[in-house]
């Protein structure tokens, strides 16, 4: 569904959830029922900026105790 971008889809799939005696998961569908245009029909993602976020990450953990801000400045700007 969310590769296709059919968001449509999930719809049918929320109904029986919430159809069924399931308590846990209607708590869960009626969280996903506010961002299902938004999430699962626009061609809009975040994903680019999470992985720079990830790399960020990685790199600080990689020089933990090991240096100071500014190497980690130049690392985080200078390693594409």
């Amino acid at each position: 569904m969310m590769m296709n971008l059919r968001g449509g889809d999930l719809e049918q799939l929320m109904n029986q959830v919430l159809a069924d005696d399931l308590p846990q998961l209607h708590s869960f569908v009626i969280g996903l029922r506010g961002d299902l245009n938004a999430a699962l029909t626009l061609s809009h993602s975040s994903g680019k900026v999470e992985g720079h976020v990830n790399r960020v990450k990685m790199l600080k953990r990689q020089m933990y105790g090991r240096a100071n801000l500014d190497l980690l400045r130049k690392r985080v700007l200078l390693a594409d």
